[in-house]
């Protein structure tokens, strides 16, 4: 009945240590077991494994991909300007047994290789290639942290520079220097223009000096695109010789106009002689022009002339009679 009841004590042992040396490793880890304190060199591989009970001791390691973030970093690049820059590393576990026993932690080891290596890149670069040339300065920066982690079981996958921050003073020097050089690039072109279009003028001004009715064919057309336009006024030149064509037919319409008009002719009154001019009356007085002076006996008994007869005797009978209300 002892040895009964000491038998299923045993089993029950037994079977409790079976059960408790038993381990699940996921598919994204690695199990690197200790029997004794001694590592052993198999690698238990994803699944069930069996542990002995009080004797072997399993750690597991991720072997993802990890993303790690580097610190932004301040320093001073080759050419004397103050930068602050920020990447980030790409790395996997690729010996799980060196990451395990050959370092301590490997994601803190890492991170800090990574920011020495990245103030390392940043003093021997200029800031020029660390704003254009980044691709050549994160595989350098790659390679200098591969170093060290090779020793630890870690592959570097890949580095990249996240941001370069400058300072105000520097941003405004760059804007003004890629002004500077947009500014350049667009004088180059419009010079270039200007240059081809004087080619092309020459070009064409020969061809029309050669063909006078070609600039008649052009000069017909700017007309027809500016008349197009009915906010606009088109002043255009015509020839000298159109003018006096024209002018022609004015010329003969008012000759023979003249030529229908009777010529009348006046006579000049006779100029006084000099005797006459010595011997004319002197001007009256203003007394003498307002007082009435007493009319003699022949003037008043004489008839008055009337303005037809006066208009008769200047002049004559037959030019008075053509004159209107005659």
């Amino acid at each position: 009945m002892v040895t009964n009841i000491i038998l299923g004590f045993l089993a029950i042992i037994v079977v409790l240590a079976w059960f408790g040396g038993v381990r699940v490793v996921n598919q994204i880890e690695r199990g690197v077991v200790f029997r004794f304190g001694r590592v052993q060199k198999e690698v238990r591989q994803p699944g069930l494994t069996f542990l002995i009970p009080l004797v072997d001791r399993m750690t597991k390691v991720n072997t993802q991909i990890v993303t790690m973030p580097v610190p932004t970093q301040e320093g001073i690049t080759r050419d004397n300007v103050s930068v602050r820059v920020d990447a980030v590393a790409y790395f996997k576990v690729q010996d799980p047994v060196r990451a395990a026993v050959g370092v301590q932690n490997y994601l803190f080891a890492v991170e800090q290789v990574a920011q020495t290596s990245l103030r390392s890149i940043i003093g021997k670069s200029d800031l020029d290639d660390l704003l254009s040339n980044r691709e050549e300065l994160n595989k350098g920066l790659a390679l200098m942290i591969d170093s060290p982690a090779l020793g630890w079981g870690i592959h570097i996958d890949r580095v990249e520079i996240k941001d370069v921050t400058l300072p105000e003073t520097m941003k405004r020097s760059v804007a003004r220097q890629a002004e500077a050089e947009r500014e350049r690039r667009a004088r180059v072109i419009t010079a270039d223009g200007e240059f081809r279009a004087a080619q092309k003028l020459a070009d064409a001004s020969a061809i029309m000096a050669s063909t006078p009715s070609a600039l008649q064919l052009r000069l017909l057309q700017t007309v027809v695109e500016v008349a197009a336009e009915k906010t606009s006024t088109l002043v255009m030149p015509l020839p000298v010789e159109l003018l006096r064509f024209f002018d022609r037919p004015a010329q003969d319409s008012s000759a023979s106009a003249t030529s229908e008009v009777p010529v009348q002719t006046e006579t000049a009154a006779p100029r006084p002689e000099p005797s006459d001019e010595l011997t004319a009356p002197q001007p009256a007085s203003p007394d003498e022009l307002t007082a009435p002076q007493p009319a003699s006996p022949d003037e008043l008994t004489a008839p008055r002339s009337t303005p037809h007869d006066e208009l008769t005797e200047l002049l004559g009978p037959r030019d008075a009679a053509r004159r209107p209300g005659s």
